[in-house]
């Protein structure tokens, strides 16, 4: 297994991490994903994953209420020191007008309830899983550093923030002196690609790691998905295209036929050239990949140990490439000041 630093921090995290979204079972949205609450299936997939070399584990306080982070503690009973934790909070978990966002009083009741559930004193990733608009980000940035002195988070980090979003957290933390943000999980696939417009060059400029979240673009680059193929009868996407970014079928028939003509060289399956893809994109230290089963976690590390060619991303790249949107798409025009990440 590979190891990255995460962004400008001394932590090392593997390039694979174990989205723990799976286990839990409890709510419709999570259950539509695969979801089970059984702790002996958790374990062997935690097993797996250690036998693998992917210690990173995430979750949320969040996913299925809680019981994602309970199953994922029970699997880790005994080897809690073998394992990376990454653990979120900002969304609603209760009924009351402090059960959301990043306030203090909201921040330090989840840490509280995430440390519980997760049977440990610390974690070693703690999120803001998404941008509370309402509560001052000084207010959110002394909470989080408060926790760091208090050895109950070893690091923090953001989720689906814009780019001031971050920039301003960043300010904020360095004008007091305060832990910094070291890394922005995020959404990024081969028919997600805004992440490159503005939050990639942010991250290069300001050493932001990026962690991938939902890297086969919410199960549409499984192989699944085909032009002139109805939509499996079996597929996640039923019940959570709701929630899902809206892709031109077009389009997603496009980057499919080009990853398949990718797999003709290689002999690789569409969700593992899709995965490689992003391992070779510039910033990002590490792609959460989840799992039903052991079937698919193997299948899903069959994306480790090789490289695809230059030419292979460059087919890729193109086959995946979109109009930006203002003023990125202008900025564009001017790459000798504007250069795009590579």
């Amino acid at each position: 297994m590979e190891y990255r630093l995460l962004g400008g921090s001394g932590l090392k995290v593997p390039i694979f991490a174990f989205g723990a979204g799976t286990f839990g079972s409890g709510s419709e949205f999570f259950d539509a994903w695969g979801a089970t609450a059984n702790i002996a299936e958790a374990r062997r997939i935690v097993d797996l994953c250690f036998e693998a070399g992917v210690t990173l584990f995430d979750t949320a306080d969040g996913y299925s209420n809680g019981r994602s982070e309970e199953v994922l503690g029970k699997a880790l009973e005994g080897r809690r020191d073998k394992a990376l934790i990454s653990t979120k909070a900002t969304f609603r978990v209760g009924d009351g007008p402090n059960d959301a966002g990043s306030s203090r009083y909201h921040l330090r009741r989840s840490l509280e309830g995430s440390l519980r559930r997760l049977g440990t004193d610390y974690v070693d990733i703690y999120h803001m899983h998404a941008f509370d608009a309402l509560t001052p980000i000084e207010e959110v940035q002394d909470t989080l550093n408060t926790f760091v002195r208090e050895g109950k988070v070893r690091y923090i980090a953001c989720s689906n923030f814009s780019g001031w979003h971050l920039m301003k957290s960043l300010a904020v933390a360095d004008r007091y002196g305060w832990t910094r943000y070291a890394a922005h999980q995020v959404y990024y696939s081969l028919i997600g690609r805004e992440y490159e417009w503005e939050l990639m060059p942010l991250a290069l400029d300001q050493k932001v790691g990026a962690l991938i979240w939902s890297p086969l673009g919410w199960g549409r680059l499984t192989g699944k998905l085909r032009r002139g193929q109805p939509m499996p009868k079996v597929s996640r996407l039923h019940k959570t295209a709701g929630a899902a970014p809206p892709v031109a079928d077009e389009h997603l028939y496009k980057v499919v036929e080009a990853i398949d003509a990718v797999a003709a060289e290689t002999g690789k399956t569409v969700p593992q050239i899709a995965l490689n893809w992003l391992l070779q994109r510039p910033t990002v230290s590490s792609v959460i990949v989840g799992a039903r089963n052991e079937e698919q976690l193997r299948e899903n590390l069959g994306a480790l140990g090789w490289s695809l060619t230059a030419g292979q991303m460059a087919a890729l790249d193109k086959a995946s490439a979109v109009t930006p949107i203002y003023p990125y798409w202008h900025q564009r025009l001017f790459p000798e000041r504007n250069p795009v990440p590579v």
